[in-house]
């Protein structure tokens, strides 16, 4: 059976990075610019889009009595996924749009992979399967130390994957690197732990450098 996604028409970005590193700030500033450059953009996140999503959401971060078996917690995400590429990203790219998601399969091989001490191999295999081949045209990989992550979202609530203990979010914040070092012609690594104007600097001129925008 091909799995092999048809060819979009619109461009996938994705955002990926530790707990705090201000993905979701930045993504929305971007889909204002490109808006108003006369772009079609929309945003999206995992997990959660959506009414399946939303439910895989509520089992994946909330704190419960019973702790989640790592192996449940990959698939979670894979379920997640597979919903939202079939029934969100496939379809906003055919109508030619930019789509900015916030985590996508870098994020299970960090988290799930590097965090969790789960075969790497097997989670590239999954998360080809899921998304049946449909890999991002660029991602952003926003670096801060888990230290500066962890104390900017501190104050509110911590979710499950938040309250991890810090040597977890070290081992995701270094296997995100090591994806970074792998696949630089895909992923664009940039500072986060500079002022925001000056991230969303740098994002541009990723964007206009690499041919994303004129």
């Amino acid at each position: 059976m091909n799995h092999e996604v048809q060819a979009a028409k619109g461009i996938l970005i994705t955002f990926e990075g530790i707990e705090g590193c201000g993905k979701t700030t930045q993504m929305t500033r971007l889909r204002s610019t490109l808006v108003s450059r006369g772009l079609s953009a929309t945003t999206t996140f995992e997990p959660g889009e959506g009414p399946i999503g939303s439910r895989i959401r509520d089992d994946l971060l909330s704190h419960r009595a019973e702790p989640l078996d790592p192996v449940a917690e990959l698939m979670l995400y894979l379920a997640d996924r597979a919903q939202h590429v079939r029934r969100f990203i496939e379809p906003a790219l055919q109508d030619g749009k930019v789509v900015l998601c916030d985590r996508y399969v870098d994020s299970t091989l960090a988290y799930q992979g590097y965090g969790r001490g789960i075969s790497l191999d097997l989670i590239k295999q999954l998360n080809a399967f899921v998304t049946r081949g449909l890999t991002p045209d660029l991602t952003f990989l926003l670096d801060c130390p888990p230290e500066t992550g962890l104390n900017r979202i501190r104050g509110g609530g911590l979710d499950r994957m938040e309250s991890q203990e810090l040597a977890f979010h070290q081992r995701v914040w270094n296997g995100y690197l090591t994806i970074g070092q792998q696949e630089p012609e895909r992923i664009a690594v940039i500072d986060a732990a500079q002022p925001a104007q000056a991230v969303f600097e740098q994002i541009l001129d990723v964007l206009s450098t690499r041919g994303f925008l004129k």
